[in-house]
């Protein structure tokens, strides 16, 4: 569990400073999520190790997919979920989901409480729109390590 808990600390900071300092998340990140939550996995419980990294990189990807589809998230965020999914594991990835969302939504509400009191209450044309979810997701998936 320490091997896991590390690998998705790891993702987090590199995921977080891409999408906090870019405004997007590399397949570079994504990827090395996903190939080392599945080596992980294998190393630690074997096959059935494997099975539930993948189960839970296509829960990760299934759940933030409908979000994608409408717009309201970025393909980095959802190729992270897969990744952080196979990282976690199908057992704690829902969980994770969860937590993501609460931790999302109160991220949320600090970032436009932030913009009211600087006074840009509208988004400056040179200014992207999107809020930088990868913290939200990091955050919620360090969090299900730690409640389980």
């Amino acid at each position: 569990m320490p091997w896991l808990f590390s690998i998705a600390a790891l993702i987090a900071v590199l995921a977080t400073a891409e999408d906090l300092w870019r405004r997007r998340i590399s397949n570079k990140t994504t990827v090395g999520a996903l190939a080392l939550g599945l080596g992980a996995h294998t190393a630690l419980y074997g096959l059935p190790g494997l099975g539930s990294a993948l189960a839970g990189a296509l829960a990760g990807l299934l759940v933030f997919l409908v979000f994608f589809l409408v717009g309201g998230m970025g393909g980095g965020d959802i190729k992270l979920m897969a990744g952080f999914g196979a990282i976690a594991g199908l057992g704690r990835i829902l969980p994770a989901t969860l937590l993501t969302a609460i931790a999302g939504g109160l991220y949320a509400m600090v970032y436009l409480l932030v913009r009211k009191i600087r006074g840009k209450s509208q988004p400056q044309a040179a200014e992207p729109e999107a809020i930088p979810y990868a913290p939200a997701i990091s955050l919620g998936v360090l969090l299900s390590f730690a409640a389980g």
